[in-house]
């Protein structure tokens, strides 16, 4: 009889958050694929759990590594994947696991806890009733544009993770392409220095031009409101009104981005073909 993969959530901070069952799992499988065997070592020894068969699973080797794992799991051996923090699968190592073991017809349990993306979005002030995730966004160039103006549109609370040391690039794009909305950014979540900064894009681009966040961040803002989208020919009259008393095309286009439901590349570009 074939084992059972188990995605095991783990505490994205304060070791407390863990749940019983979660240890429970842990203690029984025979053995455990981890993001970074290093990393879950020391969880496991915290709660004293010894003697388990550690197997790596970074995101990088995970098509190369997958195969063998669930080879084990056919053959009847129980597993738990585990990353370093948070829910397995979720802008982390599991994915691809857990797809070729459904393809194979094997048992997949999850085995729910910490997330961050939840635990940002339920203390951030913003709509929860809808949300998108992003995950992490592309780094910079066409693809990354395109997926800011795939969303922009969406009335949906749009949350995604950054890293602390791209924070301050990241909030002009977003501002630039969704305009001045309501915003959050949530870090260091359940540990000492847990911190939520709110305010509008623009005030927190401004934060972070000369601050840089330590930590994990998640960053959240509001869905586009209910605010009737401008016509082409509005925004085109408005453009032309902006640029007749000089003012800059970036700045222009930022503001009016906002004020008219379009995103910001859009209006850049409308911009660049009448100063042409």
């Amino acid at each position: 009889m074939a084992g059972t993969l188990y995605l095991v959530a783990t505490p994205i901070g304060n070791l407390g958050d863990i749940t019983s069952r979660a240890l429970e799992t842990l203690r029984a499988v025979r053995f455990i694929a981890c993001e970074d065997t290093r990393h879950s070592r020391v969880l496991l020894d915290h709660f004293g759990i010894g003697g388990k068969d550690l197997v790596s699973l970074p995101a990088f080797a995970e098509g190369q590594r997958a195969g063998r794992i669930l080879d084990r799991i056919g053959e009847g051996e129980d597993c738990a994947l585990v990353t370093d923090a948070g829910s397995p699968a979720i802008s982390d190592p599991g994915e691809k696991l857990v797809a070729e073991a459904l393809e194979r017809g094997l048992t997949v349990v999850p085995v729910p806890g910490p997330t961050a993306l939840v635990a940002a979005l339920s203390a951030s002030g913003l709509p929860t009733g809808r949300f998108h995730f992003l995950g992490f966004l592309p780094r910079k160039g066409a693809e990354r544009r395109a997926m800011l103006e795939e969303v922009a549109q969406l009335s949906a609370t749009l949350v995604l993770y950054e890293s602390p040391r791209r924070l301050s690039e990241t909030l002009p794009d977003l501002l630039d392409a969704w305009g001045d909305r309501r915003a959050c950014v949530a870090r260091e979540l359940t540990k000492l220095h847990e911190e939520f900064a709110r305010g509008t894009l623009s005030e927190l681009a401004a934060r972070y031009a000369v601050e840089e966040p330590r930590g994990e961040v998640v960053v959240l803002v509001e869905g586009r409101t209910g605010e009737t989208r401008w016509s082409e020919e509005e925004l085109r009259r408005a453009l032309e009104e902006g640029l007749s008393r000089g003012e800059k095309l970036k700045a222009l286009s930022t503001e009016l981005a906002r004020r008219a439901g379009w995103a910001g590349q859009d209006v850049y570009r409308l911009g660049l073909s009448l100063k042409r």
